[in-house]
């Protein structure tokens, strides 16, 4: 078992190793340049279109607003709590400053990615529409290249089961443990339990759920953390400094924190943003392929909010807290740090901030992940895998949630790592379908 922790471990380090952080960043400043800074210029626009979008009547399964919510709660999640604690735990204040910029960048490759998802997208055999990079491989690249189609949905429908099944029930129970006694096995059933009650009812339940608890938690979450902040608010100034200097100057030794350089936090500050909003992975466009629309860029200029939200938003708050309480530099790092950091700021019952938003924030992405590796299994096998696929998905989580997971954690991150590739691929071949239908539409 050591022998297969560290195969896996050195494979996960090629996998998301600094060619595949460029990649990843690299797409992304490559589409902010193409599209001519079209997903900055049209932030404020597209928060009015997905207000708008709440009731669409257009052909399609959800409205373009529950396909932004079905794909945030499948991102926001343990990485917006525990990654970006983590990010700081080593790469120092600085690495907020490249999470910053991996999401600005990140918002081109959502939005590019959802764009050729609505463009290239079909209609199964059960009347559901469906899309995602392994159709706009299959339908945008051709037949040549239907090999890389079915990579991706393997990658998929695998990796869903580690990172966004078990190894979120297995956080939830870790916390719910820690924090009220309840044995893993009791939280596990639980959980297991709510999901069937959600993903048995398909797509329909599973976006009126995540449209209801995603903006509940992620309001209530922001609130918690605006409490910290504003307590600290005439420290915010030099806080935003730290982080500004911190991302090009080495950081030092203080306290249990170690020090950083400079390439340390820019390792972990993309490391950490692209898993908390999974830019340029494939996973979100599967989600907007559903959408009522006919318009591929405007579920794209929703699409990349999702980006904004998670990491620009959600993640900063998460990080502020960190800092501003001065905790950053504890040496404790991921959920614990963060814990740490509001049971500092509001004594007593800031700890459970963290412990509700792990809940919450887990338990929506084993929704969102569930309908992620359902789509690619039926990708692979046609719909007749979609109900066996979400039997065994509830029969992961028990043991997700009171097994120890080494080897799994390991192999779902070398898996969500792969799945980037043939979506990377497949963007850059498709760059200029993608530019030719934003410049159509701009001039329209």
């Amino acid at each position: 078992m050591n022998a297969l922790e560290n195969f896996l471990s050195h494979l996960s380090s090629l996998v998301w190793g600094p060619i595949m952080l460029a990649f990843l960043l690299g797409i992304g400043i490559y589409f902010t340049i193409g599209l001519k800074a079209f997903p900055w210029m049209h932030t404020a626009r597209s928060f009015l279109l997905l207000w708008q979008s709440r009731k669409a009547a257009q052909e399609g399964d959800i409205s373009p607003f529950q396909a932004l919510m079905t794909s945030l709660s499948a991102t926001i999640g343990t990485g917006n709590i525990a990654g970006v604690a983590t990010a700081i735990s080593l790469g120092g204040p600085g690495a907020v400053f490249w999470m910053w910029i991996t999401a600005l960048f990140g918002m081109a490759t959502k939005y590019a990615e959802a764009v050729l998802a609505v463009k290239y997208k079909e209609v199964d055999d059960l009347g559901n529409h469906v899309g995602g990079p392994m159709y706009y491989i299959k339908n945008g690249l051709g037949d040549k290249w239907r090999g890389l189609a079915i990579a991706f949905s393997i990658f998929g429908a695998l990796a869903a089961f580690g990172i966004g099944n078990m190894v979120q029930a297995n956080s939830v129970a870790e916390a719910v443990k820690a924090t009220f006694n309840i044995p893993a096995w009791q939280t596990g059933l639980v959980i297991t339990l709510l999901t069937a009650a959600v993903i048995l009812g398909g797509l329909n339940r599973i976006a009126s759920v995540a449209s209801t608890l995603v903006p509940a938690m992620a309001f209530a979450y922001i609130t918690g953390a605006l409490l910290v902040i504003f307590n600290y608010l005439d420290q915010v100034p030099e806080t935003l400094y730290l982080i500004a200097s911190s991302a090009f100057t080495e950081t030092a030794a203080v306290g249990g924190f170690a020090g950083a350089a400079v390439w340390t936090a820019i390792r972990f500050g993309v490391a950490r943003g692209i898993f908390s909003n999974e830019a340029g992975l494939g996973s979100a466009p599967i989600a907007h392929a559903a959408a009522k629309t006919s318009s591929p860029v405007q579920q794209g200029m929703i699409a990349m909010l999702g980006t904004f939200i998670d990491t620009i938003i959600i993640c900063t708050m998460t990080a502020l807290v960190i800092i501003l309480t001065g905790v950053w530099s504890s040496g404790e790092t991921g959920a614990a740090l963060s814990t740490l950091a509001f049971n500092t700021a509001i004594p007593g019952w800031g700890g459970y901030i963290i412990v509700f938003g792990l809940v919450v924030f887990a338990f929506t992405t084993i929704l969102g992940w569930s309908y992620y590796g359902e789509r690619c299994a039926e990708f692979l096998f046609g719909v007749k895998a979609i109900k066996p696929y979400r039997l065994l998905w509830l029969c992961a989580i028990p043991v997700g949630a009171m097994g120890k997971l080494g080897v799994i954690w390991l192999l779902a991150d070398v898996l969500n790592g792969l799945m980037a590739i043939p979506n990377l691929i497949a963007l850059g071949l498709l760059s200029p379908v993608i530019f030719k239908i934003t410049k159509n539409y701009l001039q329209s």
